[in-house]
């Protein structure tokens, strides 16, 4: 009697353990089909020339026409000589950039955000521009002026890539549980992305229009954390191969980067040949850039880019 009560026992106890594991399994798998579902990855790479070369001749003037950036860029009075250079150089090929300063400057044509802080700038500027331009561009890309950006590039990285999903894109870095891409490198945000911010601007406990007293978060990680309010993930661009392509440092740092950690692969170990932005430049040096990357060119040698992107119309760009 007493080992039929026993056996009795085992069974009840095995048979819950049982139940737990399949009901377990059953949440693992409803979790996993769900996340299947939502935009949650956290690298994101550039399409591969072949899938370009691929399409028709009018499957890609329609892609390369679909895509519209606008430029987000925030200054300061103490980034005259930056500002200029910006202004002269790389904005020149963004569908449109606008020049969001922190207060009037006579000297250049800006919108006027009247604050120092940086936070509150890059809020600001993001509302203005969802606001005005919401309906003739699909993705935004803001940056500093030390920035040097290849417009041409990112077009490219994003053929293909649905605005009207939420992309949050740049130079990922991880701070504790929180993911953000580097203000420094420069910030892509989909249309679908900047919808969901500027819905979520309107919940300042959520997303508050001044960080805390006591802990004040860098601007590029309050981006983060509003968005991520959202469901939106900051996502690691690269090229085919793995490369990062939003450099948060300069050329010349980065081959000195490269000739000290492989110096048998300096231009490999350097950077991407679809390297999108580099940052820390001086006014000089982005006129340096824009000569290398527009102007000079092997004679006799041509290239043959399955895409065209036309500059905007009116444009006086290199």
């Amino acid at each position: 009697m007493v080992s039929e009560s026993s056996s009795f026992i085992k069974g009840v106890v095995l048979g819950g353990v049982f139940c737990v594991l399949v009901t377990l399994l059953g949440h693992f798998k409803m979790g996993h089909g769900t996340r299947a579902h939502h935009h949650e990855h956290h690298h994101i790479q550039a399409p591969n020339k072949e899938d370009v070369l691929n399409l028709s001749e009018d499957e890609r003037l329609e892609l390369s026409q679909s895509i519209r950036v606008f430029c987000i860029i925030l200054v300061k009075p103490k980034d005259l000589g930056h500002w200029a250079a910006v202004k002269e150089t790389w904005s020149k090929h963004c569908d449109k950039a606008e020049f969001y300063s922190s207060e009037n400057i006579k000297v250049f044509n800006s919108v006027v955000l009247n604050t120092n802080d940086m936070w509150m700038m890059m809020r600001k500027a993001y509302k203005l521009t969802y606001e005005h331009y919401k309906d003739e561009f699909n993705w935004f890309f803001l940056a500093y002026p030390t920035t040097f950006a290849i417009i041409e590039n990112l077009k490219y990285f994003l053929l293909k890539k649905d605005p009207a999903q939420p992309f949050y894109i740049g130079h990922t870095v991880k701070s504790g549980d929180l993911e953000y891409v580097d203000s420094e490198g420069g910030i892509v945000l989909s249309m679908g992305s900047l919808r969901r911010l500027s819905r979520i601007f309107e919940d300042t406990d959520k997303c508050p229009e001044q960080g805390g007293m006591i802990w004040k978060l860098s601007e590029d990680k309050q981006l983060a954390v509003c968005l991520k309010y959202t469901g939106v993930i900051a996502e690691n661009a690269e090229d085919s191969e793995g490369k990062d392509i939003f450099n948060t440092k300069s050329v010349n740092t980065l081959i000195k980067e490269a000739m000290a950690n492989h110096p048998e692969q300096v231009v490999d170990g350097c950077c991407s040949d679809m390297a999108i932005t580099f940052n820390g430049l001086t006014p000089n040096h982005m006129h340096v850039m824009m000569y290398g990357v527009y102007r000079l060119r092997p004679y006799g040698h041509t290239y043959n880019d399955a895409l065209i992107f036309l500059p905007p119309e009116g444009s006086d760009n290199d």
